[in-house]
């Protein structure tokens, strides 16, 4: 079944909005990757961070709602509102969706309230545990915009937004509803900062991906929301063809290191869209930049492309979003295959030209690199998580 995903509401590194997004990642923009103090003791470190304002929550909304995660989501639907209340006004708010990921919701707004337990014994009158709750980001979006289809988040690390979108797809084609409105949220936060500086998994520099001197993640922050229909109702949207998914369950936090997963879960996509490798245009890498993964997917992509296929890794560029990580990514990916992109430009990988020669070689797409021509342009966005979760989504236009 084809899913159609409308122009994507976006406020990441790159800037908020899909003209501002895809005007830097075209020109291979770092510019939202800055050095950071505060978030680890006594260290600096490249973080890719929204400098923009945010709309308020209005005080209409409970307390428990006031995140900055769930402002980066109101951000996001105040891009896409004309097609939301087309929705709401076409089929109903009881046929409307809502399916997000998140890692860790509205936990970096609590801080403060644990800070104050292990200080003083006891919590601020302020904390509401239900800010960093992991239902609280579709709770609050279904509030805000008033839907009463079904609402729910999931968190499945680095693929929770990607599973997201799959799990709209799945919604659609269940006939429980008409529109969901999917995607995902995570802003910095100093639980999961730490948590990856701990594993010795952070660079403090730009990472790099795949070369042979990367030495870890960058994490970043994103919002982005599609609005997903069986038709296309926005005259952008672009095709959700197919997905796939796998769970390799490996390790905690490292990836089975053959790529089994990885390549199962891109072999599952391609069936599931009905195409063959050879189709696929681009492929956004998930290319964190740590040893593992890098590793495992070069592996993965060389079994998979074995002619090759021009590829990048975004993460230079946004930062790891994380839980927000699959939707990011494949809104990138969306922005490539737009109308709007009439000259077929992909974003270029960016990094230090220097490959590891342990690892097979891959078609990494530079500055000017565009989809081939006279065929239809079809995108493959990948996302692998700790625990061996991995998704794998294939964006197009068969129009």
């Amino acid at each position: 079944m084809i899913s159609w995903l409308g122009t994507p509401g976006i406020v990441c590194a790159l800037g908020a909005g899909t003209d501002a997004a895809a005007r830097a990642a075209f020109a291979g923009d770092t510019g939202g990757m800055r050095a950071q103090t505060g978030w680890v003791d006594g260290r600096a470190l490249t973080l890719g961070s929204y400098a923009g304002e945010l709309p308020p929550i209005g005080d209409d909304l409970p307390a428990h709602h006031h995140s900055r995660n769930n402002q980066l989501l109101l951000a996001c639907a105040a891009q896409i509102e004309n097609q939301i209340q087309r929705a709401i006004a076409r089929h109903g708010p009881h046929r409307i969706a809502v399916v997000l990921g998140t890692s860790t919701s509205g936990v970096n707004d609590n801080a403060p309230a644990f800070r104050q337990l292990a200080a003083q014994g006891a919590w601020p009158d302020g904390y509401d545990y239900r800010r960093q709750v992991l239902s609280s980001p579709a709770s609050f979006l279904a509030d805000y915009l008033r839907v009463t289809g079904p609402a729910y988040t999931l968190s499945t690390a680095c693929t929770s937004s990607a599973r997201a979108l799959l799990s709209a797809r799945r919604l659609l084609a269940s006939g429980l509803c008409d529109a969901v409105i999917c995607g995902g949220a995570d802003t910095l936060c100093r639980l999961t900062i730490n948590g990856f500086a701990t594993l010795e998994a952070v660079d403090d520099t730009r990472c790099l991906p795949f070369s042979v001197n990367r030495r870890g993640i960058n994490i970043g922050e994103a919002g982005v929301l599609f609005l997903m229909e069986r038709e296309a109702a926005d005259a952008q949207a672009v095709a959700l063809l197919g997905g796939g998914a796998s769970s390799d369950a490996w390790h905690m936090s490292a990836p089975e290191p053959t790529g089994a997963g990885a390549r199962q879960a891109m072999l599952a996509a391609l069936a599931s869209a009905d195409v063959d490798a050879a189709a696929i245009g681009w492929v956004n890498l998930h290319g964190t930049g740590t040893q593992h993964n890098d590793a495992m997917e070069s592996l993965a992509m060389d079994a998979v492309f074995p002619q090759g296929v021009p590829c990048a890794s975004t993460k230079a560029l946004t930062g790891h979003t994380l839980g927000a990580a699959g939707a990011m990514e494949a809104a990138l990916a969306w922005i490539t295959l737009s109308e709007s992109n009439a000259g077929g430009h992909l974003p270029p990988h960016v990094w230090d030209g220097q490959p590891d020669p342990a690892l097979p070689a891959l078609d990494f797409s530079a500055a000017g690199h565009r989809y081939a021509q006279g065929r239809p342009r079809i995108a493959m966005s990948n996302s692998f998580a700790f625990g061996g979760n991995n998704a794998s989504l294939i964006l197009g236009t068969p129009r």
